[in-house]
């Protein structure tokens, strides 16, 4: 099904006039305020050893921008506090599901005077199938720590970004 050219370039006028009226209202999005990137980019993780701790770090760097090529202003430390709760049971008394949960504990430092700037705890959670092949359960176990991971990165870069805002 074609639609009418003329209901196609509206559509596209419509965008158009509708971004020029947000872009004219003074409304910035929190990622382009000025100082926000060039700080959070600056900000080096230091997270806890294991699968969780990299995943979460490995995110952390995604998420703040991480500039490896300048050194880094701030430092943020990460404990991580991890559980994995049984949810729905079988007739045969074994877990059907998990729900896990993690929370972590930051501390962001100056790394000139090792001052600390601020401090947070964020949580995510999430629940899994627990699948009878092995390797199922393990991939289902994998992608639900992979995806606490990056819940906890946005929450934290958003928590660190809205700081940086009110320092500039």
């Amino acid at each position: 099904m074609t639609r009418p050219a003329g209901r196609s370039a509206l559509t596209g006028l419509v965008a158009t006039l509708g971004l020029l009226l947000l872009g004219g209202c003074g409304f910035t999005p929190l990622y382009a305020a000025p100082g926000v990137s060039p700080g959070l980019s600056a900000v080096e993780t230091i997270a806890p050893e294991g699968r969780s701790g990299a995943l979460l770090r490995e995110s952390l760097d995604d998420a703040l921008a991480r500039d490896t090529a300048i050194p880094a202003r701030w430092r943020l430390e990460v404990a991580l506090k991890e559980s994995r709760i049984a949810r729905g049971r079988r007739p045969d008394g074994v877990a059907s599901r998990y729900e896990y949960v993690v929370t972590a504990d930051w501390t962001l430092t100056s790394r000139a005077d090792g001052a600390v700037a601020i401090k947070g705890t964020s949580r995510s959670e999430v629940t899994f199938d627990r699948a009878d092949q092995p390797y199922a359960a393990i991939a289902a176990q994998q992608d639900a720590e992979q995806k606490v991971a990056d819940e906890l990165a946005r929450k934290i870069q958003v928590d660190l970004a809205v700081w940086m805002l009110k320092q500039g």
